[in-house]
């Protein structure tokens, strides 16, 4: 078994680490698949917490889990004792022992090697923990305190101890999320909310929906497996590389990026199939006559939402959505004091969380300071655009293009960072392309803070919005 484990690997250019959990994670769809037929809510429960450790021991061995009890009991210890400051603590706790775990075990140098840990894992439950916990810490609050998300994910009852733990590790979902909320998963178990039978018809087909996000992965593992020979991260520290120009080595940074991207698609794209053929990736239904089932709730990417992106603000809404909703909902809105607007600290806070959240690597750290950076250089053109007349629509199609490939150029530019992920290397990277991703964004907030254009009139509704 262990030569046939090696001679696999080899064929598909990858470690036998990363193999095991390749296929430990294609599993979690067929284990996901068999939950839908598990009786009682408490069964569920427990095939859930049993289906998610085992296949956390196959892939990471029996430490993985380990790990993973201390968040798990950490923030359960904090909602039973201290309730009113649940949220805070959890957040402090969980994210204290995940730094502890990325300093100790240092996981992107192991990517990048070829290893894999839990560290990953780790992740994406750190964030489940923290929401559960601020969601029963809500539960304490008068509804008028509380935006229209919190009144939705409250928690007014503690959750059980095994109805946390099947939320936490279920069925494998933690290996690369999505991150959902505890109240989603416990109408989910109990067929209440949306999973309750209704007018709209019997309990919807997961298969149509399932079958697409495979196919997706299928096509997203064919291209990246074409493309990372020709383009790849040791290929920016390459002679060739070296005797480029800058228009050729910023055309190799653009395909190096968008090569290693599909790597994510393709993950994202298998942890999708899994929640939806589970039934828990239900997330609503049309409006339409008869009204259609909608699989929104596991989406973890909009493939051309992001490689054509309008607007650099519009990524963290297609790319890895629901850790940015989660950044969104519990650290930028939570973080806007009631009756203010965000600014700039809110969005440079969140961006700093999901810095320290991949790792301390400077080169994480650099990437989300740069996306900081982005996004606001993105908002300057986007207030221009939006002043421009009506009678100059060309002006405004010429802004449009160039906020477009300004977010092609920033992002590539950016993420040369995130893959890297040393300092001296990003620097170096940068410096290659004379920094052209950093001084382009710092000039335009500059500008917007010179020139201001009148905010456009808008009408009664909108302000309304």
């Amino acid at each position: 078994m262990p030569f046939e484990m090696e001679s696999m690997a080899d064929a598909i250019g990858v470690s036998v680490p990363v193999l095991r959990f390749l296929l430990c994670f294609v599993v979690t769809i067929p284990v996901s698949f068999i939950h839908r037929f598990v009786p009682s809510s408490f069964g569920k429960h427990f095939y859930s917490a049993i289906s998610g450790a085992f296949l956390s021991y196959l892939s990471f061995g029996f430490s993985s889990n380990l790990h993973f009890l201390v968040p798990m009991l950490l923030g359960y210890l904090s909602m039973v004792l201290f309730r009113p400051f649940c949220g805070i603590l959890t957040f402090l706790f969980g994210f204290g022992y995940l730094i502890g775990c990325h300093m100790y075990y240092m996981s992107g140098d192991a990517w990048k090697e070829g290893g894999i840990d839990a560290t990953g894992a780790l992740m994406v439950l750190t964030l489940k923990v923290i929401s559960c916990a601020m969601n029963y810490n809500d539960g304490l609050l008068k509804e008028d305190e509380l935006r229209e998300i919190q009144k939705k994910n409250r928690l007014i009852k503690l959750p059980s101890f095994i109805e946390y733990v099947g939320y936490c590790l279920c069925c494998g979902s933690h290996f690369a999320g999505p991150v959902y909320e505890m109240k989603d998963y416990l109408e989910w178990t109990t067929r209440k909310g949306i999973w309750a039978p209704s007018e709209k018809g019997p309990s919807p087909s997961p298969f149509r929906a399932t079958i697409r996000a495979l196919f997706q992965a299928a096509v997203c593992m064919a291209l990246y497996l074409y493309l990372i020979p020709r383009y790849n991260i040791p290929g920016l520290n390459g002679p060739a590389y070296q005797g480029w120009g800058f228009w050729k080595r910023l055309g190799y940074q653009y395909m190096s990026c968008f090569t290693a991207r599909w790597k994510y698609y393709f993950i994202w794209s298998i942890s999708e199939a899994g929640i939806i053929v589970s039934g828990l990736g239900l997330s609503g239904w049309t409006e339409t006559s008869p009204p259609r089932p909608q699989w929104d709730r596991a989406r973890n990417v909009d493939i051309l939402g992001v490689e054509f992106a309008k607007s650099a603000v519009q990524l963290p809404l297609v790319w890895n959505i629901q850790v940015s909703t989660w950044l969104r909902h519990y650290v930028y809105d939570r973080l806007v004091q009631k009756g203010k607007k965000p600014g700039f600290f809110q969005l440079l806070a969140t961006q700093t969380t999901s810095a320290v959240w991949h790792g301390l690597y400077p080169g994480y750290i650099i990437f989300f300071v740069q996306s900081a950076l982005m996004i606001a250089g993105s908002r300057v053109l986007y207030r221009w655009q939006q002043a421009i007349p009506p009678n100059m629509a060309l002006v405004k199609k010429l802004l449009v293009f160039t906020n477009i490939a300004y977010t092609i150029l920033v992002l590539n530019y950016s993420a040369v960072g995130f893959m890297v992920l040393s300092l001296q290397e990003t620097i170096a990277l940068y410096g290659s392309v004379y920094y052209v991703g950093s001084i382009v964004p710092v000039a335009l907030i500059l500008l917007g803070n010179i020139i201001k254009p009148a905010k456009p009139a808008r009408s009664k509704a909108r302000k309304e919005q």
